[in-house]
């Protein structure tokens, strides 16, 4: 069983900056793809940033020249540098780990909450 674990959550102020981190443990070696999607209140679930194996990159258009992800593969863990942040980026932001196999597996983080004052 693969199980993310996020931190690095908390308040911020407009304008300031978080690194939230994902650690992955358990059976990572089929995990291909990494990302971090967030959800605020009466929100569904959205696509923050994901990166694949090979260090490809998406982004969502809201979030695009402020965050960036990375990812270390040594530590089987993946990183999110939210920088710019505006009062709309307040969610709480789960990590996800995808591996296809078995026909496509979605591993969840418990989520971790950022919260951005004006």
């Amino acid at each position: 069983q693969v199980q993310p674990v996020e931190s690095g959550g908390g308040l911020v102020q407009a304008g300031g900056s978080l690194r939230l981190s994902c650690a992955a443990s358990g059976s990572i070696f089929s995990i291909n793809v990494m990302g971090w999607y967030r959800q605020a209140p009466g929100n569904q679930r959205e696509l923050v940033a994901r990166i694949a194996s090979g260090g490809t990159t998406n982004y969502a258009d809201s979030v695009k020249g402020r965050f960036t992800i990375s990812r270390d593969n040594a530590k089987n863990t993946v990183y999110l540098q939210m920088n710019s942040l505006k009062p709309e980026d307040t969610a709480v932001y789960y990590c996800n780990l995808h591996s296809p196999w078995g026909g496509g597996m979605d591993y969840w983080g418990k989520g971790t909450l950022v919260t951005v004052s004006s």
